[in-house]
């Protein structure tokens, strides 16, 4: 059973006064107001073999069939009926999170954000982390911010990479995470997304420390492990 809830406001808080602002924010798409149906005009020529052009005589008119005022009518109605595509804002609500420590790169590990409701939605910045209670939050890697938002459509993925220690030993505060929370950014930078997910982590836990960074969401996997 997927589990969520929102991050606190204190943590909301920080991030506000350490993340980059960038230009990802998305416009809504809306469908085209259908048409009214064309109106029914009356035929000069009835004639049957008279061409669309004329009269069977020879005369000018203007004609309209019946095949033609369906074909309006069906197109009216299909317009009516057709649904808007709006994009809300990926959350634990509307997405699964899967947390896999990889074994290269070293000391990395690989966050997976599935789309699981019924309208695509956007991955916006980058997800805000968290072990167990604490207290402050790892930056992005700005390197890796995508030049536009991750839209997901229901059933795709999204990625972001952790680099969770340092490889050469000069992280301080090193420690063993057991459970981990991903919050979700808004429309704004450190503006609420919505609720938080807490994907399983392994038995054993995750080591990490003070070099925690994690990158922006991206649609590609081998992209989001590149940092």
């Amino acid at each position: 059973m997927r589990k969520y809830h929102a991050l606190p406001v204190a943590l909301l808080a920080a991030l506000a006064l350490t993340a980059c602002q960038d230009g990802t924010g998305t416009k809504d798409e809306s469908a085209a107001q259908p048409g009214p149906a064309s109106a029914t005009v009356t035929a000069t020529d009835p004639a049957e073999g008279a061409n669309s052009g004329g009269a069977a005589d020879g005369t000018t008119g203007t004609r309209t069939t019946k095949d033609t005022k369906a074909t309006k009518a069906t197109k009216a109605d299909k317009a009516v009926k057709s649904p808007t595509a709006t994009r809300v804002s990926c959350n634990g609500s509307n997405t699964t999170v899967t947390a896999k420590p990889v074994p290269r790169p070293l000391n990395h590990m690989l966050l997976t954000v599935r789309n699981t409701g019924s309208k695509p939605c956007d991955l916006t910045y980058y997800p805000v982390l968290r072990f167990d209670e604490m207290q402050w939050v790892p930056q992005p890697i700005n390197d890796s911010k995508p030049q536009a938002v991750t839209t997901l459509a229901p059933g795709e993925s999204g990625y972001a990479g952790v680099s969770l220690s340092a490889a050469d030993g000069s992280g301080e505060w090193g420690t063993t995470g057991r459970k981990l929370t991903v919050g979700f950014q808004g429309r704004t930078p450190n503006s609420d997304g919505g609720p938080s997910a807490i994907p399983a982590l392994p038995a054993k836990g995750v080591y990490y420390d003070s070099t925690l960074k994690v990158t922006y969401w991206l649609r590609d996997m081998d992209d989001a492990l590149s940092y």
